[in-house]
């Protein structure tokens, strides 16, 4: 089984943007929703490297991701850190896409 650097990668992100989020301004919320988030992400990247067919904890970790951080970036205009997370999410949901459509391999 091999393990999902890219999805561990990514639960790093978002929960150090949480981080960064209240080290910088002192935004709570922001502290919480990027640990929040960055954990789902953590424990999906986590299943996924035990069984490659268990995407659903990261797809809908990544979309819920994709779709508040997307609007958030379509109002403010600004590229960090909404629009930063909300490309990465995509990246992350079309990713998960590709792996549930591929066919497993056989052994």
């Amino acid at each position: 089984m091999a393990v999902d650097w890219l999805g561990f990668g990514y639960a790093a992100l978002v929960a150090s943007g949480g981080i960064i989020g209240y080290a910088k301004a002192g935004s709570v919320p922001s502290l919480a929703a990027g640990l929040f988030f960055g954990s789902l992400a953590g424990l999906g990247a986590y299943q996924l490297s035990q069984n490659p067919n268990n995407v659903w904890i990261s797809l809908i970790t990544s979309g819920t991701l994709t779709a508040v951080m997307g609007t958030r970036f379509y109002n403010s205009g600004k590229f960090m850190p909404a629009g930063l997370i909300a490309g990465v999410s995509l990246l992350m949901v079309g990713r998960l896409a590709l792996k549930m459509v591929e066919k497993p391999h056989e052994k």
